[in-house]
């Protein structure tokens, strides 16, 4: 395998499938059987989701909504999907771990490195809800950062489309596809991968990203095996 520990980075969106809101069963369904493909190479596998497909704090800002308050009911949608996903799993026979920046004890573990590291040597999967605790940051800056805290090889962004653009494909047909760039082209391009928050980290930490469809199955198998699939962000 070209990759010993991954993050995987799932939009919210994602989860939705054909519906226009909430999630899909049997989207999820198909995430988890390609994780547990990958699983069963002795890959360790770390995941982190947004809450996109049933709340986002900065739209209920822009609604007239105490942005903090907005920010604290979407960590509280991430949980609700991270949970999701890991019934899904454990239907797989997947061992799944749920650690949240939240406390809800009752439902998850609290998010502690060193136990969610040795989850991950145990051949479980971590699931980390609840964003990065804090209002005002991403999902996007969530995954960077717990990415370089368990150590992680490379995050992989999946999205809808099959990599980078020089425009929105789904908008402009004459959009072409990156197959690699350094992090300065991305933002001498101005291309949008992540929030600016989040890219920067990575950037720092030279943590490699590859933004893949997620929605083709196969593809997680294939980037970690080593193919070029999608669009490669490094140093």
């Amino acid at each position: 395998m070209q990759y010993k520990r991954i993050l995987l980075k799932l939009s919210g969106e994602a989860l939705m499938g054909d519906q226009q809101y909430g999630i899909d069963p049997k989207r999820i369904a198909e995430y988890a059987e390609d994780i547990k493909a990958v699983m069963t190479k002795g890959v360790e596998l770390a995941i982190v989701i947004g809450g996109g497909n049933i709340f986002r704090g900065l739209a209920g800002a822009s609604q007239g909504m105490d942005r903090v308050q907005g920010d604290h009911m979407g960590m509280l949608a991430t949980v609700i999907n991270s949970l999701a996903l890991q019934s899904a799993l454990e239907i797989q026979g997947v061992e799944t771990r749920v650690q949240t920046a939240i406390k809800i004890n009752e439902v998850a573990e609290p998010f502690i490195r060193r136990r969610a590291m040795r989850h991950l040597e145990k051949g479980r999967v971590v699931i980390f809800g609840g964003g990065t605790g804090n209002p005002y940051f991403t999902t996007d800056s969530a995954a960077v950062l717990r990415a370089i805290e368990i150590k992680a090889d490379v995050i992989l962004k999946g999205t809808r489309v099959d990599g980078i653009y020089t425009a929105d494909p789904e908008k402009d047909k004459n959009a072409t596809k990156f197959n690699n760039l350094s992090f300065k082209e991305v933002l001498s391009k101005g291309l949008k991968v992540m929030d600016t928050t989040a890219f920067t980290l990575s950037q720092e930490n030279e943590l490699p990203i590859i933004v893949f469809d997620m929605n083709t199955r196969g593809n997680l198998m294939k980037i970690v095996s080593g193919e070029s699939i999608g669009t490669l962000v490094n140093v």
